[in-house]
């Protein structure tokens, strides 16, 4: 099969992929040392965006890269579960298809078989993302959280801790959703900084107490002393007082300490409440006094644990008053209840002042609702021991961060660690194995006739499960091991628990270092006795080119198969604003959407993302995806398209094996280069430094082979040295089967492509590219070509400064000059001697001559390459007032380098590197002998 004329990735990237699947080339060897990589298992809530798109070629491109090197490589794939974010996106479903339908009329029966349907067709959805961008995992041992295996899993890990008391049920505050009625965790809740307002209200004192009020400004001056029979509290949530059950102050707050012990009445309300002294207390923000609710806030939840204080929850799960509110307020929502406490409060004259206040609101990440703290039974896991463990490990090495700094972000996380609530209420994942009497005993078990057993109950014994399940990170923790057969013997031998097990490298996103990482860290250390990956690489977090979050409701997200695959304009804006519920906002995105993308988005093809996302993937937190660099990484793989092309015509019929026997220059030059490389890529895929290793390919790549080495190698394919034209053919193909391999890992698809046509004049007879031998700097030879290597470097020079002045003078490629040399090294004369048949071939020189010692230079365009000046005589070719204009630019521009070079120097101190110094002082040296020359020829002019 010959090579098409054209990239085009369409015509053979989906080809490419399924008949690597078929043939399994992505399964463990069982040979080599092993390495592995688990997959973040993407949530089943719909499709892949850029975030996974970014890792998942990271992860490919490692698992590729040990792959090749041998390694037996295991890419664990599977997807999650999802629990809230799950139930959300089904219930938008019926909601949308207007049937009528909804979690609650399904029941939970018939909602989890809707979840069900939709799980089957987002993770099919997602697989076949995954595969079209080239992800070579191990598809036949796919996992999902939900499967038997992982559940059983989760179940035994729940049944374990409760044994040793880790897991307990009681009665915490947590943060509550109010619209999907259910516990959160802290790392689910956003605080948004919004304007509010600080009430200020009296709480009048109980029993006929009083006191002598004083205040004073801010140089201590008094300005008011009053008796009075209140408090003043400020609040800015004044619905929440009718759950008070202490006012407080500053235990040595002098204003305050006759009171501590008295009592206030409580506004609103039959109750009176003590005033009682916490260090909790900031004396010097308002008045010193604060309001305690410990069901309503957590701060306070830890004051009324300290002071025994009693806790009443106002609220009802949808976030209305309970019957715990006094009569006139019970089913208020939240802030109907705030409005007509505040119009009661000011009836009674209680109401001091209302202010603006800038205040930190918790919200929902998925619903963006208030978030209420909210006392509630649910089912925690003790954390404190299992940190102590988890930052252990990580302390001691046994597991690193990439970069290293996140180890301080995971340590502060670990030490200031809460007991974990692990349940939630809501349908969609494992149910908690718990079951309750009649009067609310519970009964522990792995199933139901378990826990009858355990406690010896009569079948006479009404039990009902939990209806609370497992929150989603609880399955995720086990993820490492869970997905080995654990705890089944059976299962880990078949699926190599003690082969597998810790993974090579975790590659996730910091924003889940709590979430995920490190409960995977204290959970197989605690049921495996190991840890789960020898190394974290946190990457950073995918944002548009303006460096704003990707969004649906912003309307800037980005599908990784619209870039590869295209997509026209108007499926674009009906795929940005599909199922928003507010018609501006609709609007908004679509304007946005039509001016940023007007032609819609072309194909590009896998590899172009792929290399695109390497080249962006350094080490920090924020990474700005602009689609003009998939544009430009396009041009790459067509560049090399386009060079084997030109590799494959220049060798038709010929065949060569082993390493070539370079009879040139420029192809002793071209393998030093490519040792140089490869040394290169070794060591930043070990640095997980995708950045530098895409830039130091796509120099290599489009630089030296591309344009450099396919320009030097025309002159001997086109020469009388018929040795010279065989060995540069075999070099072009030595070199480009080697570049296609150092390429494979990061755009496999348009390698393998090539690899296909190039291999087989190299005698490689092999079906796949991905099992071929990642190239070392051991395979090429390249030490005894340091001289050639410096050699061709300086014709690179000559060749760029000679083009640049026939670029500036404007003179056609194709148009003969004349090149004059003066000055110079011996070496440079013996090099012209060597090069001057390329050089001509390639500058279209119609002479080559040094001009004596003596003789004056007629008007030229002049460039230096060190100590060499190349002089092309103007006459008959340019404007001269032109060129005298262009060389005054070029002196000054010089001139200013000078200076610059000038100043460094005179600023370096005696701490500065010798090594720094005389860098510069060479570099000032090139400076001056390149002004002494410009200035020289302006002056013939």
């Amino acid at each position: 099969m010959s090579l098409a004329s054209s990239y085009d990735p369409k015509s053979f990237e989906s080809r490419l992929y399924a008949h690597w699947e078929q043939q399994g080339y992505f399964k463990p060897s069982g040979q080599g040392e092993p390495y592995s990589i688990l997959l973040p298992p993407p949530n089943v809530t719909g499709t892949l965006h850029m975030g996974h798109a970014f890792q998942h070629t990271l992860m490919d491109a490692l698992v590729r890269y040990h792959r090749m090197r041998g390694y037996d490589t295991l890419w664990q794939m599977g997807t999650d579960h999802a629990g809230i974010a799950t139930e959300m996106v089904v219930s938008r479903n019926l909601a949308l298809a207007g049937e009528g339908q909804t979690r609650d009329s399904l029941g939970r029966e018939g909602f989890i078989a809707k979840v069900w349907e939709w799980k089957a067709q987002s993770g099919d959805t997602i697989e076949r993302q995954m595969r079209r961008l080239g992800a070579s995992g191990d598809w036949s041992r796919s996992s999902f959280t939900m499967d038997p295996q992982p559940s059983a899993a989760v179940t035994e890990v729940f049944i374990r801790w409760y044994e040793q008391g880790l897991i307990y049920r009681g009665q915490r505050l947590v943060n509550w959703d109010p619209v999907l009625k259910t516990a959160i965790s802290d790392l689910e809740v956003e605080n948004v900084e919004e304007d509010g307002f600080l009430w200020s209200i009296r709480y009048p004192l109980a029993d006929g107490v009083t006191y002598e009020h004083v205040e004073h400004d801010a140089e201590g001056n008094e300005t008011l002393r009053e008796v009075r029979d209140y408090l003043v509290v400020a609040t800015t949530r004044p619905e929440t007082m009718l759950g008070d059950t202490a006012a407080m102050v500053h235990p040595e707050d002098p204003r305050y300490a006759a009171l501590i012990g008295k009592s206030v009445a409580l506004p609103l309300s039959d109750r009176t409440i003590p005033v009682i002294a916490d260090d909790y207390v900031d004396r010097d923000f308002g008045t010193g006094v604060v309001k305690v609710t410990p069901a309503h806030d957590f701060n306070d939840y830890q004051v009324g644990v300290r002071h025994d204080l009693p806790m009443i929850n106002l609220f009802t799960p949808t976030a209305a008053l309970n019957e715990s509110a006094p009569a006139k307020y019970r089913g208020l929502d939240r802030y109907a209840a705030r409005q007509e406490v505040l119009a009661d409060l000011e009836a009674l004259g209680l109401l001091v002042e209302t202010r603006p206040h800038k205040l930190q609101v918790p919200r929902g990440d998925r619903t963006g609702q208030v978030i209420e703290p909210y006392l509630t039974d649910q089912w925690f896991v003790k954390m404190d021991a299992l940190a102590k463990r988890g930052l252990e490990l990580v302390e001691s090495g046994q597991v690193k961060f990439v970069p290293p700094n996140w180890i301080n972000t995971y340590r502060h996380w670990m030490e200031n660690i809460q007991d974990w609530c692990i349940s939630r209420q809501l349908w969609w994942g494992h149910r908690i194995p718990a079951w309750f009497d009649n009067t609310g005993n519970c009964y522990v078990g792995r199933d139901e006739a378990e826990a009858r057993a355990r406690h010896g109950l009569s079948a006479e014994v009404v039990l009902t499960q939990d209806s609370d399940v497992l929150e989603t990170w609880f399955s995720s923790q086990l993820w490492p091991f869970s997905t080995l057969g654990w705890p089944d013997a059976q299962a880990m031998a078949e699926r190599g628990f003690d082969r597998y097990l810790p993974s090579s490298v975790l590659v996730t996103g910091f924003d889940i270092i709590f979430f995920w990482v490190a409960r995977m860290v204290m959970a197989t250390d605690a049921f495996t006795g190991k840890v789960p990956f020898r190394d974290v690489y946190m990457t950073g977090l995918i944002r548009d080119a303006q460096g704003q979050k990707m969004s649906k409701s912003k309307g800037n997200v980005l599908d990784p198969l619209d870039i590869i695959d295209g997509i026209a304009l108007e499926d674009l804006v009906g795929k940005r604003t599909h199922g928003l519920m507010q018609p501006k906002l609709a609007e908004k995105i679509e304007r946005a959407t039509r001016k940023e993308f007007p032609d819609g988005i072309a194909a590009h093809g896998a590899d172009a993302l792929r290399f695109t996302i390497a080249a962006l993937a350094t080490h920090g937190r924020d990474i700005k995806f602009d689609m003009s660099r998939a544009e430009g990484y396009k041009n790459f793989c067509n560049k090399l398209w386009n060079a084997t092309r030109f590799v494959l015509m220049n060798t038709e019929g010929a065949s060569f094996t082993g390493a070539p026997t370079p009879a040139t220059d420029a192809e002793k030059w071209i393998l030093a280069r490519l040792a140089a490389v490869t040394a290169q890529a070794q060591a930043q895929f070990s640095e997980y430094r995708f950045d530098l290793l895409s830039q130091a390919l796509y120099e290599f790549a489009w630089n030296e082979f591309c344009d450099w080495f396919v320009e030097l190698a025309k002159p001997a394919l086109n020469g009388e040295d018929a040795a010279a034209a065989a060995s540069t053919r075999h070099t072009l193909l030595y070199v480009l089967e080697a570049l296609l391999r150092l390429l494979h890992p990061l755009i496999p698809f348009v390698t393998e492509e090539l690899w296909l046509q190039v291999a087989p004049r190299l005698g490689i007879q092999a079906p796949t590219i991905s099992l071929q031998h990642y190239p070392a700097v051991a395979d090429f030879a390249a030490d005894g070509y340091a001289t050639a290597e410096a050699d061709v470097e300086w014709f690179r020079a000559m060749v760029s400064a000679l083009r640049r002045v026939r670029s500036e003078l404007g003179v056609s490629p194709a148009r003969q000059v004349q090149l004059l040399l003066q000055g110079g090294r011996e070496q440079d004369h013996a090099r012209v001697t060597r090069f001057e048949a390329p050089l001509r071939f390639l500058l279209k020189l119609e002479a080559v001559r040094w001009l004596a010692a003596d003789e004056a230079s007629p008007a030229a365009a002049a460039a230096v390459v060190g100590e060499l000046k190349l002089l092309v005589p103007l006459e008959g070719l340019v404007d001269l007032d032109a060129e005298r204009t262009r060389l005054d630019k070029e002196i000054a521009k010089v001139a200013s380098e000078r200076e610059k070079s000038q100043a460094k120097l005179a600023k370096f101190s005696d701490k500065v590197p010798p090594a720094v110094v005389e860098q510069e002082r060479a570099r000032l040296a090139d400076w001056s002998t390149q002004l002494d020359a410009l200035q020289a020829q302006r002056g013939k002019l």
